[in-house]
């Protein structure tokens, strides 16, 4: 083993850790040590999101140490921020293994740096930290999550005080502050418990209420109350809120999925606890097709996440993807409110550069300032802060399943989105159509564009390398067709430069730096390339585009752009 890597273990086995954790070390040297050197060969990254990853042992894991650690580090950095004013710190959890003890030993260590700490007596969606956050006035937030990753990850979220997640500068002083800490020695494990106040009902009140303030349409649910609702919290957090949130805009025929109505870290009907995978939305979709119903909805584990199924033009149920979701809500809300008289001349919406490209022209045609942004929520909330006094936010949204509607969340909310699109819903319904039918005029309208994404993981040591190695590749040695088109525009995020592949022309990208490459070929497709931030994946991320100038033609065109994605990705050597 390299001894690097020995140097660390030895550490743990001689420092002040707990004698359970030191056993566990001992039985891997014995039984698995490629294990154990894959759990100290790094210290588990505190990147500017927070920490993921495998719970376990070792600095390459996340546990009772590294969780100390990082807030040890984050409390610094508020305390040398705000000084002798009073820091308030919000958190929350979901459902999965270890989550609880995380969120305690987080508010345990921000307690004993004198903090006041507002922790929630028990799971509650991401979402409402992030709302908690704004409502009480904290100067920060953390929830203990990995979103939806299988069920041995584990998570921290860093939240600041508009209660969206850390950006610069905060993300990367706060980085430097927990890199710092490099001992578990100089954690406060212990001594400011009265410092933590426990909240519950009255903070799910207060959201809930807010949510209930979204609904454009009340009256149309009123006259469609009973649509049939499906509902599926995929064993995490919605369960605490979505029941009640439906029943609050007026919906009365909901029916939750049994098999994975318990929150339950393990998990157990899926592997992928993710409604941007079929496999977990499958159960729900088998009982939505029994009861007949008119949407089907699904959350994931912390319920940042939606993904909804509907009946196509054909009676089939069809799972939505989350750009089809996003252009759905983005349409609504600026529909909507303009039908009903409350749009306003300064009204903004939010996309990312990963994200279809339809929410710009639907927003052009609405009157409505779009603006794109980075991947990430966080991104949203930054420019949300700062158009603050000055531009109306609405709807913001990523093609990851994500929406944020209104502004008093600073994060993606599944919760506001469920509610929100089950207004949708009823309100289509009231016009004798689905919202595979709304989705299928957008496109008549504003052209049919069609998405895809390919991840692919590499694990382990090894795998941050090979990432780099094809992003360099694709950085310094461009494609110059794909699929037979000719690549017009290589966009990199990284230098923060767009060129034109045929004329040399280039121009600055007003951006923060990103690792994400884009190349937009003659024909019009655009291929993204971007690591992950939180996952040891690369995605990839494929639009294309038609025109559709009937409902008839749907089907014929949908296949011909399902087969333009395929040949770009047999192209690219993808798959």
């Amino acid at each position: 083993m390299d001894a690097a890597i020995l140097a660390r273990v030895q550490v743990w086995l001689n420092g002040n850790y707990d004698a359970e954790t030191k056993a566990t070390i001992e039985q891997l040297q014995k039984d698995n040590p490629d294990e154990l050197a894959d759990a100290f060969y790094r210290n588990l990254e505190f990147g500017t999101g927070g920490l993921r990853g495998i719970m376990g042992v070792g600095t390459n894991r996340m546990n009772k140490y590294t969780v100390g650690m990082a807030t040890q580090g984050f409390a610094n950095y508020l305390k040398k921020t705000y000084g002798d004013a009073p820091v308030k710190v919000a958190i929350g959890h979901d459902s999965r293994n270890n989550s609880r003890f995380f969120a305690e030993t987080t508010a345990n260590v921000f307690a004993a740096n004198g903090c006041e700490v507002y922790l929630f007596e028990a799971l509650r969606p991401t979402p409402e930290l992030s709302f908690a956050i704004r409502y009480l006035g904290c100067q920060a937030g953390v929830v203990c999550t990995a979103s939806h990753n299988p069920k041995e990850y584990n998570g921290y979220k860093a939240y600041w005080n508009d209660g969206g997640q850390l950006v610069p500068p905060h993300d990367k002083n706060v980085i430097t502050e927990v890199e710092a800490i490099t001992s578990v020695d100089e954690v406060k494990w212990s001594g400011g418990e009265s410092r933590i106040q426990l909240m519950g009902k009255d903070m799910d009140a207060a959201y809930i209420e807010m949510v209930k303030g979204l609904s454009v349409y009340p009256d149309v649910i009123a006259k469609q109350h009973d649509l049939k609702i499906v509902y599926t919290p995929i064993h995490g957090t919605g369960i605490t809120l979505v029941p009640d949130v439906l029943k609050a805009f007026g919906f009365t025929n909901v029916t939750v999925v049994d098999e994975q109505a318990t929150p339950d870290g393990n998990f157990p009907t899926v592997v992928y606890p993710n409604p941007e995978e079929s496999e977990a939305m499958h159960i729900g979709l088998q009982k939505a097709k029994a009861l007949d119903a008119d949407i089907l909805l699904g959350t994931d584990p912390d319920s940042d996440r939606v993904g909804i199924g509907v009946k196509n033009h054909k009676g089939e149920w069809v799972l939505m993807n989350g750009n089809q979701t996003a252009v759905l809500a983005f349409a609504y809300m600026m529909e909507a409110r303009r039908a009903k008289g409350i749009a306003q001349p300064n009204d903004m919406v939010i996309s990312t550069i990963v994200t279809t490209e339809m929410i710009n022209d639907v927003a052009k045609a609405n009157n409505v300032a779009c603006y794109n942004v980075l991947t990430g929520f966080k991104w949203i909330a930054e420019l949300v802060k700062a158009k603050e006094g000055k531009e109306n936010y609405i709807v913001g949204g990523e093609e990851s399943f994500g929406l944020m509607i209104g502004d008093k969340t600073r994060d993606k909310d599944a919760i506001s989105a469920v509610a929100l699109l089950c207004e949708m819903a009823a309100y289509e319904k009231n016009q004798g159509r689905t919202l595979f039918d709304k989705m299928i005029d957008l496109y008549t309208q504003y052209g049919f564009y069609y998405e895809n994404l390919i991840s692919i993981t590499k694990k382990g040591m090894n795998g941050q390398k090979e990432i780099a190695a094809m992003m360099e590749g694709y950085r310094t040695n461009p494609p110059a067709t794909i699929n037979g088109a000719q690549v017009v525009q290589l966009l990199d995020y990284q230098l923060q430069q767009g060129k034109n592949l045929v004329t040399g022309e280039s121009w600055s990208i007003d951006l923060p730096k990103s690792n994400v490459l884009q190349f937009v070929t003659a024909d019009g497709s655009k291929i993204s390339a971007r690591p992950s931030g939180t996952e040891p994946k690369i995605k990839f991320y494929f639009s294309v585009k038609t025109d559709l100038a009937s409902r008839a033609d749907f089907d014929a065109k949908l296949a011909e752009l399902e087969n333009k994605i395929n040949g770009i990705v047999k192209d690219m050597q993808l798959k």
